[in-house]
């Protein structure tokens, strides 16, 4: 039976907003990330089947499919497709179950997947327009909720006051989440998974940007203490204990394990079950705790088998529900910080943390990684990765 494994994987350093990355044309960054994969893995580009590529707003210099533009900037081969996928958040961690699908039935025999999203040029809900073209969902899904419209920062609030998780646990989640990815930049475990690229600041000064510039370094509890509600009065959600707007890319190799020795490529790990589940579309954003059970039901693995989780900080709200309703252990969730330090640039993030994950699983010899986010409308993927 054919399987699906991971050759390599590859990201930008992730961009603030209006940062290093806000110049750089969409296509061009998903570009560098494909070029970048080549070149360390020598693959040719002809021999890809498909590039199935994350994005979430597919506007603007995003639309007219992304992933098509990614792979004629890279300068590849004609002959090579492209695919966009857009399942939110979660768009680039789709894109690596379908290519890995592919590989399995026997559809592709090699295949890219990843994302790209540059939030400062094309911000979130950029493709909503202005409602001249009506707008998402309609009366019949409203309807259905009462007329109740979703928002993701309202749903973080609920998840927060359902499972009782104060303000103090969210800033310190924050913190934490920052103190990581500072501890991991000065030990150098992003390095070996980072394309550095050459950007043109403001000043029109040519310099190489090789480091998420997200991290805050000096940040304290008490200033995260100090940051107003960021969705009504008396909330508890701020933008020290929420994922940061960012610009970034990420690509992955996606073959069989017989055409990797083939082509002479060592596999980092295996992809070994890929799931996706629904969720309640208010609160929205628990899909990885029914995601996760589920993975962990087709895997016939448990928790304890699982040496990290990355789950994604969308909100401290929701990676502090999913250790509450999981019972995981903290110290094993997002080891190397999150979006909430490192940054979520929507359809580029499920890639990005999926290459953290499988390099820091390699380096440190850790057999199972679990992956999963939470998605617009009330979604979730989960992956568990095997290293190899």
């Amino acid at each position: 039976m054919r399987d699906a494994v991971i050759v390599d994987a590859v990201r930008t350093a992730v961009g603030k907003r209006g940062g290093s990355l806000a110049r750089t044309h969409s296509a061009s960054l998903a570009a560098h990330v494909l070029v970048a994969l080549a070149d360390r893995t020598g693959l040719e580009p002809a021999l890809v089947d498909d590039v199935v590529w994350g994005c979430g707003s597919a506007v603007g210099m995003q639309a007219g499919c992304i992933a098509r533009g990614a792979v004629l900037a890279a300068g590849w081969p004609e002959s090579v497709p492209g695919v966009t996928v857009d399942r939110q958040c979660g768009s680039s961690q789709q894109a690596v179950h379908q290519a890995a699908a592919g590989v399995v039935s026997g559809q592709y025999d090699i295949a890219v997947a990843g994302g790209v999203e540059v939030m400062s040029a094309v911000p979130l809900g950029a493709n909503r327009l202005d409602g001249s073209c009506g707008e998402p969902y309609g009366p019949d899904v409203w309807n259905r909720y009462d007329g109740v419209r979703f928002h993701q920062g309202v749903g973080a609030q609920m998840i927060a006051d359902e499972y009782g998780i104060t303000r103090t646990e969210m800033d310190q989640h924050g913190f934490d989440s920052h103190a990581r990815a500072a501890a991991a930049q000065d030990e150098g475990r992003f390095v070996g998974q980072i394309a550095p690229i050459k950007v043109t600041g403001e000043d029109e000064r040519v310099y190489v940007f090789d480091a998420d510039e997200g991290v805050r370094r000096s940040t304290t509890m008490e200033a995260l203490a100090r940051l107003g509600p960021a969705f009504g009065e008396g909330g508890t959600i701020t933008a020290g204990n929420a994922s940061q707007i960012s610009d970034g890319a990420a690509a992955l190799l996606i073959t069989t394990s017989e055409l990797a020795r083939a082509y002479g490529w060592t596999p980092m790990a295996r992809i070994h079950t890929a799931v996706v589940a629904g969720t309640d579309p208010v609160t929205m954003l628990k899909g990885p705790i029914p995601a996760t059970a589920k993975a962990l039901r087709r895997s016939g693995l448990s928790l304890r088998d699982i040496g990290v989780y990355e789950i994604n900080e969308a909100f401290a709200s929701v990676s502090l529900a999913w250790t509450r309703a999981t019972g995981a252990d903290y110290a094993r969730m997002n080891p190397l910080g999150g979006a909430m330090a490192i940054g979520h640039p929507i359809g580029g993030s499920g890639a990005r943390i999926m290459t953290t994950m499988v390099h820091h699983m390699h380096d440190n010899g850790i057999r199972y990684g679990l992956q999963s986010m939470c998605e617009g409308g009330g979604m979730a993927n989960a992956t568990i990765l095997e290293l190899l």
